[in-house]
Parts: C-alpha cells; sequence; structure tokens
C-alpha cells in the first residue's frame, strides 16, 4: 500500500455535511486520508478533481470513470495536460458511448492518446488521480459537471480500493480498444454474475431517448 495508508484504524476518517466548496470540503490531502460528505450539490466531480490536484502538485496520472461526456469537459483535461497538472490519463466510459459520444471520445484520445480509452458496461463515476507519492481515488453519485441536486462523495488517499480500482482498469487497458459489443461484454465479466440471456439487449448499440 502507498501514501502511508494502512489498517482502518490508521486512517484519518471524517464524515460531513457540507456547504462549502470543493476545497473546503476536502480540506487537505494527507496520506492516509478518508472523508465522506454529503453535500447539495454545488460543486462537480471535476471542482473535486481540480482540489487534488492543486493539493498533489503537478505530474499527475488519472483515471476517470464515467457514463457520459461532454465537450467542455475534455477541454477541462486539455488545459490540466497544458499546465502540467496532468501527463497521463485513461477514460472508461459506458458501451453507449460508441454511439452517443464518438466524437468526444474522439477528443479524449486526441488529449491522451489512440489507446486510453475502454469501453465498458459502467455506470460507476471514480477518478483516481496519482501524484506526489500519493494515490487519491474519488467516487461518488456526482458527475463531472456540475448538478444542483443532494450528491454524495467518498475520497481516500491509499487503501485497499484505489488498488481494486486500478487493477481493474488495468484488466480493461489490457485488451484492444474495440467497438464490438461482444469483446466489451466479455471485458466486463458481466457473465460472471448475469446469464446471457438477461445480457442479450446490452450487446446493441443504444441511443438516448429523447
Amino acid at each position: 500500500m502507498s501514501g502511508g495508508a494502512g489498517t482502518p484504524s490508521r486512517r484519518a476518517a471524517r464524515a460531513i455535511e457540507t456547504f462549502k466548496s470543493a476545497a473546503e470540503c476536502i480540506g487537505p490531502v494527507t496520506p492516509g486520508f478518508s472523508m465522506f460528505a454529503i453535500t447539495r450539490g454545488q460543486f462537480s466531480m471535476i471542482d473535486v478533481v481540480l482540489h487534488v490536484l492543486d493539493q498533489l502538485g503537478p505530474g499527475a496520472r488519472i483515471s476517470v470513470w464515467t457514463w457520459v461526456l461532454v465537450d467542455y469537459e475534455i477541454e477541462f483535461f486539455r488545459r490540466l495536460i497544458e499546465d502540467g497538472r496532468v501527463t497521463a490519463g485513461r477514460l472508461v466510459i459506458d458501451a453507449s458511448a460508441r454511439k452517443n459520444n464518438a466524437l468526444i471520445v474522439d477528443q479524449w484520445c486526441a488529449v491522451f492518446g489512440a489507446d486510453t480509452v475502454r469501453f465498458a458496461m459502467t455506470h460507476a463515476k471514480m477518478v483516481t488521480v496519482e501524484a506526489g507519492g500519493l494515490k487519491v481515488l474519488l467516487r461518488g453519485s456526482m458527475n463531472l459537471n456540475h448538478n444542483p441536486r443532494f450528491e454524495q462523495l467518498d475520497a481516500s488517499e491509499g487503501g485497499a480500493e484505489f488498488d481494486l480500482v486500478r487493477g481493474v482498469e488495468d484488466e480493461l487497458f489490457g485488451g484492444p480498444y474495440t467497438v464490438d459489443g461482444h469483446v466489451i461484454y466479455n471485458a466486463s465479466k458481466l457473465s460472471e454474475r448475469f446469464d446471457a440471456s438477461t445480457l442479450k439487449a446490452f450487446k446493441e448499440l443504444k441511443t438516448w431517448k429523447k
């Protein structure tokens, strides 16, 4: 384990209800820290990522798990590369993005590289940030964009949860970048929980209902 993370008894855990900014909510990012917060949607996951990057310093390696992206979010990540805060990135996005987000996924590839995206059967909202010897995992209900509703956020440094997410990523990124639904289905390992008849509908390209 990294960054001083250890047994749960050693972790500096906090649980708060916050009406303040991401920076005021999270506070200093220190080795082994852990926190849970309920917000009113006053900040987004992008605000959380910015605070963590400010804390960890330049040269970060990040990964983003999301269901959907919009173009201004890609521009945000592009700016982070330009100012040196981020040097490498991975994107894990739902298979529906093959049709619904194709141009935006292409924009991500233009920023981070053609082999930095994996399609999966996913609804997870997570970000990993690694820099300065620290490994931070962010997860919660909030999207990358602003959404003024109740949201929840978990943030922690080091520990088994960070290693678990990175391990799953490494498995996904060990395979091909593909638009084939069967390959995505197999890589997501959904067959270990659901039978083929349950998952048949998810192997096709889907479009959002208007």
